[in-house]
Formats: C-alpha cells, sequence, structure tokens
C-alpha cells in the first residue's frame, strides 16, 4: 500500500511561535510540503520515519544577514549552501552582496542552483558588496544610481527584498550621510525595507574628525516603520551604545518606538559586554543574522595568502554559525522560544513572507530545521577576544528544504 505520509519527523520538540507551539510532537511530510503537526501519528502510515527525539524541531531557519554572492565579492562570499542547508538553515538572505549591475547573476549563479533558498538585500552602491572595506572611495555618492537600482529591484522582486547601505564614520568623514539619503530613495521607490550597517567599517578620512555618536544622532530621524538597524552589539564607535554616556542612546529608543526594527548581525560585529548593556536596557533583536564572510571564517583548505594578508577590522572571530549566534543570545538570557522568533517568524514577516515562511502550518513548504541543545561546558568568544563558560550549545543536526533532506556537514560549524 503507497503510504500518503512520505516522511515522519518522530517525537521531537517542536517549537513554532508563530504558531504558538512548543511541545512534543510529530511531523509528517508529502509532495514537499507539512502534511499535519499532531502529538502522535502513527508510525506505520509513514514511507520513512526520522526519530528526533531529544531534538529540537523548527519552522526552516531564516539567516538575515550572509554573505554568499561567491567570487563575485571576492573573499566575502561564501557557498551559499555551507551557510545554507548544510548548516540547518534553509532561506539566506545576502546583505549587500549584489547590485543592481550584478543581481542577474546573482539569480543565475547563486540563487538557481543553491538546494538553499537564497534571497537578497540589493546594495544601494553600484559596486554592490565588492570587498567594501579594502575600498571606501567606491561607496560614495558617484557610485549610486537610485533609478537603476529601483528598477532592478523591482525587475527582480522575488529576489530583491529589502536595501543594503551604511552609516558609520569612515563614509561620514568623506561624503556625510548622502549615500544613506540615496538609499532611503532607493527603499522607498521600490517599496523595500533599508538595512542600515552601524558600527565603523572605513578608517575616517585623514584630516577629518567624526563624532560616531552625532553619526548616529543623524541617521535615525531618517529610519522609517520597516526599516532595520544591523550590529546593535557592535564594540566598533558608531552602535547602538553611546561613547559618550556609555548608554543606549535616545534616538535609538525613538526609533525602535516609531517601528525600525533590530538584527543582531553578529559576525565581526559582536561583543558580549555591549550586548548585555543593549539588552539589559530592555532591547530585544528581532531578527538575528549570522554575518559570516570569508573574512572573518576560515575554510578548513590551507589558504595560500593568510601569511601576507594585512590586519583587517573583521578578524578575530572564533568559528561560528547562526546557531552558535544563537548559543550567545540564549547564554546572555533569552529564553529559547524568543531566539526561535529571530530565525524564524520574525524574519518572514521583515522579508514580506510570513505567508510562506517562519512557521509548520499544514499545507506550506516543508522548510524545517532540526537542533540539538547540548549541555555541558562549552567557550564562547567574541570579537574582541573576551571569553564566556556556558552550559548551553546549540548545534545543527539537519535541515529539509521543500521536504529534501539534507544533512548539517558544512565545515564552518564549529566542533
Amino acid at each position: 500500500m503507497e503510504h500518503r505520509i512520505e516522511l515522519l519527523l518522530r517525537g521531537g520538540r517542536v517549537i513554532d511561535p508563530a504558531a504558538g507551539r512548543d511541545g512534543i510532537a510529530d511531523v509528517a511530510i508529502a509532495g514537499g510540503r507539512i502534511l499535519a503537526v499532531e502529538p502522535a501519528i502513527p508510525a506505520e502510515a509513514a514511507g520513512e520515519v526520522i526519530d528526533v527525539t531529544g531534538k529540537l524541531v523548527l519552522p526552516g531557519m531564516i539567516d538575515t544577514h550572509a554573505h554568499v554572492y561567491q567570487y563575485v565579492t571576492g573573499k566575502f562570499g561564501l557557498d551559499a549552501d555551507m551557510v545554507g542547508v548544510r548548516s540547518a538553515v534553509t532561506t539566506v538572505i545576502d546583505q549587500g552582496g549584489p547590485s543592481c549591475m550584478t543581481i542577474p547573476g546573482f539569480r543565475k549563479f547563486i540563487a538557481e542552483p543553491a538546494a538553499t533558498r537564497a534571497l537578497a538585500f540589493i546594495s544601494a552602491y553600484l559596486v554592490g558588496g565588492l570587498e567594501g572595506h579594502l575600498y571606501p572611495d567606491l561607496y560614495g555618492p558617484g557610485g549610486v544610481n537610485i533609478a537603476h537600482t529601483v528598477k532592478a529591484a523591482r525587475a527582480h522582486a522575488d529576489l530583491v527584498k529589502g536595501v543594503k547601505a551604511h552609516a558609520e564614520t569612515g563614509g561620514v568623514s568623506r561624503w556625510g550621510l548622502e549615500v544613506i539619503r540615496m538609499g532611503k530613495e532607493i527603499a522607498r521607490g521600490a517599496g523595500l525595507p533599508l538595512y542600515i550597517h552601524l558600527g565603523q567599517l572605513w578608517p575616517v578620512a585623514p584630516g577629518a574628525e567624526v563624532d560616531a555618536d552625532d553619526v548616529v544622532r543623524a541617521l535615525m530621524p531618517l529610519m522609517e516603520p520597516g526599516d532595520v538597524l544591523a550590529h546593535p552589539f557592535t564594540r566598533h564607535p558608531g552602535g547602538f551604545i553611546s561613547q559618550q554616556t556609555g548608554e543606549v542612546h535616545p534616538v535609538v529608543w525613538a526609533a525602535l518606538e516609531r517601528g525600525v526594527s533590530v538584527d543582531v548581525g553578529h559576525g565581526s560585529h559582536f561583543s558580549f559586554e555591549m550586548a548585555r548593556k543593549v539588552l539589559d536596557a530592555g532591547i530585544r533583536p528581532f531578527t538575528l543574522g549570522a554575518d559570516m564572510h570569508g573574512y572573518n571564517v576560515r575554510l578548513p583548505a590551507a589558504d595560500p595568502d593568510a601569511a601576507t594578508e594585512p590586519a583587517n577590522p573583521f578578524a578575530g572571530v572564533a568559528p561560528f554559525n547562526l546557531t552558535h549566534a544563537m548559543s550567545e543570545l540564549l547564554h546572555l538570557g533569552m529564553t529559547l522560544p524568543e531566539i526561535v522568533a529571530t530565525v524564524t517568524c520574525n524574519p518572514a514577516r521583515m522579508l514580506r513572507m510570513e505567508d510562506s515562511l517562519g512557521t509548520l502550518q499544514a499545507g506550506r513548504e516543508a522548510d524545517v530545521s532540526v537542533l540539538e541543545l547540548r549541555e555541558g561546558h562549552f567557550e564562547l568568544r567574541d570579537n574582541s577576544g573576551a571569553r564566556e563558560r556556558a552550559d548551553r550549545l546549540l548545534t545543527p543536526c539537519f535541515a529539509l528544504r521543500a521536504g529534501q533532506y539534507h544533512a548539517a556537514d558544512s565545515p564552518l560549524i564549529p566542533r
């Protein structure tokens, strides 16, 4: 007899904040879609059963800050499936890799061949994410074309879900906030959220002086409901914490109150010290992006250029991935369901795709992430080199992308 249920995930703890579910349940899948999520589904009704007892079963995780435009963005770009399904992440959002000139290539060479769903926040800059920390002069107002970028975003609306720009002291020392104003015009013209990098990225121009607090104060009035502030926990000047007072900027509070959201953007911009200040102030991140790229993770293969590369502000991060970043938030006191929301239903809302992503609702595409919550003694380390001991660690086991199984075997997963 033909089984109606092709695959049954049996006995796991299903955490689905969008559905208000947190408990032991089985997940039935057929035809690449969720059939049912129920407390007990007979195993004999399924063609295949995977026992996930003791594991966490989540809606397919969404990494809101990825760099996967491999080769085109130089050493920034990582393989989409290593960051994605091979790390138990079913959707990745490339933050600023493709531009209006290169978004067709992103579709052809990244989104289409990847097993992972690959989306993008289009760069406000013509050069996109072309090793931008090395060439700041490429990122001025002369390198922005508002009309072309709006047109490209609309033409690729199935892939482009936002606009990426930077507000930091190095850029402001060269051209003020003009690029941000242009980025805001692009976002309005395309009807998309603007995603803003906070924290110093480029060196301040020779002879210039810029107050990082002034940059934050000038930026916030430009931010509108639905826009996103990234890197709230950065130790670099120009983040949520004032350099003068050591507390959260009042203008940040005002922006959050009118509907601006917060994305962790972990990467090279995570500091335990700053995270505690922001969290203790009562701010909770809405979404969590790992922000992995070729300068803050290193593949096992030897890199012949490593010995000759100059120091850069993105170095110094221990091996990490999205579940590792989730573990750090758990260590800092956020609850597990709260953290799960930052990688499932909340990013689905940010993408305006909550009708298709972020929950294990029957009839939806079967995007599922299965994790293990391990107990023991684990060392966590931030970008400053600070080390802390945690007693719980989330690790990826496998993912289902549209019902297809993918083992979590990425070499980027911390071991």
